[in-house]
């Protein structure tokens, strides 16, 4: 019955989030996780992974790239820094 009202109830922010809550608890996750979160979370993996950042836009429905850029939390890692890849080949790096 409760997924059924789930299904009929219109997805709004707060449905959303009680959604994501549940499902946390139900996995047993410690942290508390948020809809935007999750956000973050698949906009990193997906640059991470090598993911182009126009396709990421276009995925986050951004209109400007910057706005995909900040969602990305690994963006100050200095492995991802021009500066270390430059320096890394100059030393001989595979």
């Amino acid at each position: 019955m409760h997924a059924r009202r789930l299904r009929d109830t219109p997805a709004g922010a707060y449905n959303i989030q009680y959604l994501v809550a549940a499902l946390a608890r139900a996995a047993a996750i410690p942290v508390h996780l948020t809809p935007h979160g999750l956000r973050h979370s698949a906009i990193t993996t997906g640059l991470d992974a090598g993911v182009s950042l126009r396709d990421m836009q276009d995925f986050a429905r951004h209109a400007d790239p910057k706005t995909t850029r900040r969602y990305d939390r690994s963006r100050g890692a200095l492995n991802r820094h021009a500066t270390y890849a430059i320096a890394h080949d100059l030393a001989g790096g595979n």
